[in-house]
């Protein structure tokens, strides 16, 4: 079967949602080519790609693909992680993980994060203006993942460089994100041996010492979770502050409702997540047996992305779904749904929350500098991110 191109415009970039609003009525579960040229299945309809989320006949393990998936390539050691694995392992994996990775940890950490929202907004409060991407929603997450994982205070400057590095390349340099990698991954072997050594307050420690009936994670897999905590806690967060920023910059009403109430934050923050998915398409999968998703066959071997940005505006499941309405009801799909469920939900929840709020607190005169439509998105269907946000306070 021929596959129609994905038309990742500059127009899709600015707005997908039409052309999700599109394909989610008039072909809700479609064969596309992707901008590297690799055929995929969408799915845009809540009603399937909820289903799907949680059906064991999607798999997140490679090696049930037929070849044609041109992902993300990590070395093997770092590939062992959750995001690529199913049951039994991923149940066991998983089981291992959550008995350290505790909402009470997790909240644990508002603290520091705080400080480290305080930090960074008061050297833009002395300058009265700030790029709130470069400025502040970028260095957040990575000050949170160090304290998370207990990277020495020493370190974090060169942790931040390589992040950075992989997460956006320079263009000039095709390798640079390889060896971004590399010395992450070289890093993290020689963070948890120091760890073994020396325990520390902090999530790896936790995890090399947890163990369930005499199982423990192993190497790579200790190796590969921290890695996958710092590529999905790291880029997801970066584009959910600065969207929901933007979000409410356009929409005063709402923002001075939160300003003037806080209690109603967090219901905002999940309506934020809800209109505008850091990720709008959820890691691929692969059908290991023929199938049908809304009614269409899907054979084994294809790959399948999920389209929860579609799936969270799906009239069918949101009335008025590009309302932005903190009081709405349903459950959103952003952090996923089923086994696959993401682990650290409680803490970007967490996260957003200090970040966005203190913003909004602190700075009552926070406005644009540049019009809305001329703000640059990261040229990628896979994330929904601002490029920049530059903004003035008072």
């Amino acid at each position: 079967m021929t596959a129609a191109a994905l038309p990742v415009s500059e127009d899709f970039l600015r707005n997908p949602h039409p052309t999700y609003e599109q394909l989610r009525a008039q072909a809700p579960v479609c064969r596309v080519q992707l901008p590297d040229g690799a055929p995929v299945w969408l799915a845009t309809r809540y009603a399937d790609v909820r289903a799907a989320l949680a059906d064991p006949r999607l798999s997140l393990d490679k090696r049930n693909g037929d070849g044609t998936w041109k992902g993300f390539s990590l070395p093997s050691a770092l590939d062992a992680n959750l995001g690529n694995m199913d049951p039994p392992d991923h149940t066991r994996v998983r089981r291992l993980v959550s008995r350290a990775f505790t909402p009470r940890r997790m909240e644990s950490l508002r603290p520091r994060i705080q400080r480290s929202a305080d930090a960074l907004l008061d050297a833009a409060a002395a300058r009265g203006h700030a790029d709130l991407v470069r400025d502040y929603a970028g260095p957040l997450p990575v000050a949170v993942i160090c304290d998370l994982l207990g990277v020495p205070g020493a370190d974090r400057a060169d942790f931040r460089a390589w992040t950075d590095t992989m997460m956006t390349p320079p263009p000039h340099d095709r390798g640079a994100a390889g060896r971004a990698v590399g010395a992450i991954h070289t890093y993290l072997e020689q963070l948890l041996a120091a760890k073994r050594a020396e325990p520390g307050d902090d999530l790896l420690s936790a995890l090399i010492a947890v163990r369930d009936d005499g199982d423990r994670l192993g190497e790579d897999e200790l190796t590969s979770l921290a890695f996958l905590l710092l590529l999905a806690g790291y880029e997801n967060t970066v584009h959910a502050i600065g969207t929901g920023l933007l979000t409410l910059l356009r929409h005063p009403a709402l923002l001075a409702e939160v300003r003037a109430d806080p209690a109603r934050l967090p219901a905002t923050i999940e309506e934020l997540l809800r209109i505008e998915p850091p990720s709008p398409v959820v890691l691929r999968r692969f059908a290991i047996e023929d199938l049908t998703i809304g009614g269409v066959p899907i054979p084994r071997g294809e790959t399948v992305l999920l389209v929860v940005a579609a799936a969270n505006r799906d009239p069918a499941a949101f009335p008025a779904p590009d309302t932005v309405d903190p009081q709405r009801t349903g459950s959103h799909l952003t952090f996923g749904h089923g086994i696959h469920f993401c682990l650290a939900a409680s803490l970007a929840r967490a996260e957003l929350e200090v970040a966005i709020g203190t913003v909004v607190r602190r700075f009552p005169g926070l406005r644009l500098t540049v019009p809305a439509d001329e703000l640059r998105w990261r040229p990628s269907f896979r994330t929904r991110g601002l490029v920049s946000l530059p903004a003035a306070f008072t």
